[in-house]
């Protein structure tokens, strides 16, 4: 990591510039032909993406990370999926975690998920999870493997491959 990376609650004012994220991380992954991680439209045409930024930063589960105190990156964190099988254990769930292309290679992911094991941590709560896309190579869940996830298990959701990911903080 090369530049600090101060981590923050977000909110609703954070809604236009999450979807930016997201829209400078699709148009990456369309550029290296990867659309099936989260499709090839830009979040911010697309009402149920809106819809789901929106409910984060309603709550309390949205975190921005920001470099030279400029939003960078940004992960929810809350409950399981309905489409992952319940732990069995108390856990923290990032539901999704997006780095600005702009601020790709400093560190922003890994701030991003060391924020979240420290929270887990800090609440009692042995387990952070997360899922992620498993095709692509794997390139997303060696990622993860870099960070100290370990992999869980599969899940299929329609046709999109997926793979629970875990690292426990206690």
């Amino acid at each position: 990591m090369t530049k600090a990376v101060k981590i923050r609650h977000g909110g609703l004012g954070d809604i236009p510039v999450v979807l930016s994220m997201f829209d400078s991380a699709v148009a990456w992954l369309v550029g290296e032909g990867l659309t099936g991680q989260w499709g090839d439209q830009p979040f911010s045409l697309q009402p149920e993406r809106i819809e789901m930024v929106t409910a984060f930063a309603s709550g309390d589960g949205m975190r921005i990370a920001e470099v030279d105190g400029r939003p960078a990156g940004c992960a929810a964190l809350g409950e399981p999926l309905e489409y992952v099988e319940p732990a069995g254990e108390p856990e923290l769930y990032v539901r999704w975690l997006v780095v600005d292309r702009a601020y790709a290679g400093l560190g922003v992911g890994h701030a991003l998920l060391d924020h979240a094991a420290e929270e887990a941590a800090a609440a009692g709560v042995g387990l952070l999870r997360l899922d992620c896309y498993a095709g692509g190579g794997g390139r997303l869940m060696a990622y993860y493997e870099s960070v100290g996830f370990a992999p869980a298990s599969h899940f299929t959701v329609r046709d999109w491959p997926g793979r629970v990911m875990e690292r426990r903080v206690l």
